[in-house]
């Protein structure tokens, strides 16, 4: 072993150990305080230095992007993540840094690339399967909602002891949903606006029905249990409607998965199997305007695929 692989072998090691402390040390950390830190450590201890380094970093972070974090704190929200955006930040050039330091351990600079980009990807995707599967429960579970609500306001609750009940009653995340929208109100914010926030959050247009009737009945008057019966028999058609879909594009949908990922499980192989036959593409010209038009055929097809499956109805 050479003098300059046997540095490149300490460095990469000592960042991916740095890195994977770090991220231990930001997944330790609890949530924002609620009490000050002196209430907390009457004893007087001081913080370790890995903790001021997480700190100081999630500080730093916090500064970048401001008291608004934008487009990135409304994924997480939507997401349900309770983490702020500038720990999962920090996280992910943690772990972009131990992925890279990984990869130059086990094959060389290229992986150690393709690794630090693919960090990113996967966190992106996981954000965006979480609010996925958030949204898809919100709407099994507003048919619920509603009959709850309708029955409490049978029973003689008004409208916020009635959402305050669906706030206890419900499974997450609509029992988190409402939870906000309760204490919101409590506060002095105004329930149509938080009614209609919460649509947003959930991207679900029956609950925006659902808060439009709301808002409408509280103006007007009326018989608001009936209003609300009515709207749950359209949301309960439509519900039927969505899950027909999504059985007959359950075939499509697998297809596409299939089909998408092929191509990266393939090359993982031969990069595994046959390394010195997969650098012929990196290498040379032609493997490399071979790499780009795959590279511009597939986006094209996933693309494709991608409008195939998704069904506006």
């Amino acid at each position: 072993m050479t003098g300059e692989t046997a540095w490149l072998l300490w460095m990469a090691g000592g960042t991916l150990l740095v890195a994977a402390v770090t991220a231990v040390v930001l997944l330790a950390l609890p949530g924002p305080a609620r009490v000050p830190l002196e209430r907390r450590r009457p004893d007087g201890l001081a913080q370790g230095a890995l903790s001021r380094a997480a700190d100081l970093a999630t500080g730093s972070v916090q500064g970048l992007i401001g008291e608004r974090p934008g487009a990135g704190g409304e994924l997480l929200e939507r997401a349900g993540v309770k983490q702020p955006l500038q720990n999962l930040i920090v996280l992910t050039i943690s772990a972009m840094i131990a992925a890279g330091a990984l990869g130059v351990l086990l094959g060389g600079v290229l992986l150690g690339l393709v690794l630090v980009v693919a960090v990113p990807v996967v966190v992106w995707l996981g954000l965006r399967m979480m609010v996925s599967r958030r949204e898809s429960a919100f709407a099994d579970q507003l048919d619920e909602t509603l009959q709850i609500i309708a029955g409490s306001l049978r029973a003689g609750y008004s409208l916020p002891q009635s959402l305050a009940t669906v706030a206890l009653e419900t499974e997450v995340p609509t029992s988190v949903e409402f939870s906000r929208i309760v204490n919101e109100t409590r506060v002095g914010r105004d329930l149509d606006l938080s009614l209609t926030d919460t649509a947003r959050r959930t991207r679900n247009a029956d609950f925006f029905w659902v808060a439009q009737a709301i808002s409408i009945n509280r103006e007007v008057g009326g018989n608001l249990a009936e209003v609300l019966e009515g709207v749950g028999s359209t949301i309960r058609q439509r519900a039927a409607l969505r899950r027909q879909v999504k059985a007959l594009a359950a075939e499509g949908k697998l297809s596409a998965f299939v089909l998408g990922a092929l191509p990266f499980v393939l090359f993982a192989a031969m990069w595994i199997l046959n390394r010195a036959y997969v650098t012929l593409l990196f290498t040379t010209l032609p493997g490399v305007v071979m790499l780009v038009a795959a590279i511009v055929l597939l986006a094209v097809g996933l693309l494709w695929l991608s409008r195939m499956i998704k069904i506006r109805y």
